[in-house]
């Protein structure tokens, strides 16, 4: 299967990549084992577009092992590593991607991946299948299911599924609870600080940081932030919300109200122009702006464009805004998301429970095959379950099992 890659010379660094997220994944290892014995995917085309860095890499050799032919491309052109890209492409996948491809590019690379003629789609934002709806839609009928990873990508499948649009199952793996429970919430709360202390090079200690939105993502930044010595305000439009952000210990206001206190500023709500032109105006001199969530949308760059006079990059995924009363404003990774586009993304331990998922809502899919309507579609409370004494199994510790009787007095309504 011919790759469209920037350097196949490149492979051998994407696998040592490889090899050191394996030896820390134990869940996907246990199923790369099992699949390799039972191929419960021979024969199945996947198409997947999930940030294509090492660990992403390794849910795809999981797949492969277990028979699938894989179609494999970035859902970032930041987070894309040519190294692993490399790899892949060397030990006979089909890839489609490399780091800091043009808008054009991204998208051919997209539709190259879905050429594959897909039976399952694994998608990180919903690209995939907006393609697959929007650009070939032949394809279509050949497509069993799929499997969405962010919250972004949630939000647009369910605006086609509430206008009817989308003609596909869809299972929503971003929902599952060993998704995000752990992934948004520490994957994204230590990622996040990596990505912008390795860029900036800056104390996190003292500072006030503005957290916008407080989902299970922001819930994971702000309390990294508070545990680096960060004063943390969150700002919200869910009521529910706020009030649970006060409760955890943070300041809660309008980002008007935020935007003059705030030095280090993360958005973190899946929605557009949280941060925008009014905001930029209050900033403080110096104010760094970084972004968490799936889209660069959030923070409004064509209105800090617009305001500045003076546009350079201050360091390597830093570029610097001087407003005309010369405050310098600096935003990371050119807004997207931060803990890929300035980073290597949540640690190995985090993603193997959330691959985890992907891997057996996959084979879901392949076993309910024809019975699954058009759709979005919980995962299954055993998935969770399995996965979760995995995981407890690899860290060694044990955990008690209910009797008979229990169960019994459990199920029991007439106590």
């Amino acid at each position: 299967m011919k790759s469209m890659i920037r350097d196949i010379s490149l492979a051998d660094s994407g696998r040592r990549k490889i090899e050191w997220v394996k030896r820390n994944m134990p869940i996907l290892s246990g199923f790369e084992e099992e699949f390799r014995k039972t191929r419960p995917f021979e024969g199945v085309k996947i198409s997947l577009s999930v940030h294509l860095e090492a660990k992403t890499a390794y849910l795809s050799k999981v797949l492969a092992a277990g028979g699938a032919k894989m179609a494999v491309t970035g859902s970032n052109p930041l987070s894309t590593q040519d190294d692993v890209a490399a790899a892949l492409a060397a030990d006979g996948m089909g890839v489609y991607a490399w780091y800091d491809a043009s808008p054009e590019e991204y998208k051919e690379h997209i539709r190259k991946t879905l050429e594959h003629g897909p039976n399952i789609i694994i998608d990180d934002g919903g690209d995939l299948v907006n393609c697959l709806h929007n650009e070939l839609p032949d394809l279509i009928p050949e497509v069993w299911g799929g499997c969405e990873e962010t919250t972004t990508g949630l939000i647009r499948l369910r605006a086609m599924e509430r206008d009817g649009a989308l003609k596909i199952p869809m299972m929503a793996v971003n929902d599952a609870m060993c998704k995000h429970l752990f992934d948004n919430r520490y994957g994204t709360g230590q990622s996040v600080w990596d990505g912008i202390n390795r860029t900036t090079n800056l104390i996190v200690a003292g500072k006030t940081v503005v957290v916008a939105g407080y989902g299970w993502c922001g819930r994971g930044v702000a309390m990294r932030a508070k545990g680096l010595g960060a004063r943390v305000i969150v700002t919200e439009v869910d009521p529910v919300k706020a009030i649970e952000a006060v409760m955890d210990g943070f300041s809660v206001m309008p980002m008007i109200d935020a935007a003059p206190l705030g030095d280090i500023f993360v958005t973190a709500t899946g929605c557009d122009h949280v941060i925008h032109g009014e905001h930029f105006r209050k900033m403080k001199n110096g104010a760094v702006l970084c972004n968490a969530g799936h889209f660069n949308v959030e923070i409004s760059i064509p209105d800090l464009e617009a305001q500045a006079v003076e546009i350079q990059e201050s360091r390597k995924n830093i570029m610097g805004y001087r407003m005309a009363d010369g405050r310098w404003l600096y935003l990371l990774g050119e807004g997207r998301l931060v803990n890929l586009a300035c980073g290597d993304g949540h640690p190995a331990e985090i993603m193997d429970m959330s691959f985890a998922v992907q891997a057996l809502a996959s084979l879901y899919i392949i076993e309910n095959r024809g019975s699954l309507k058009p759709g979005v579609f919980e995962i299954p409370g055993n998935i969770d379950r399995r996965i979760a004494m995995k995981k407890l199994e690899s860290m060694g510790i044990r955990i008690d099992a209910l009797t008979g009787e229990q169960e019994r007095y459990l199920g029991s309504w007439n106590l």
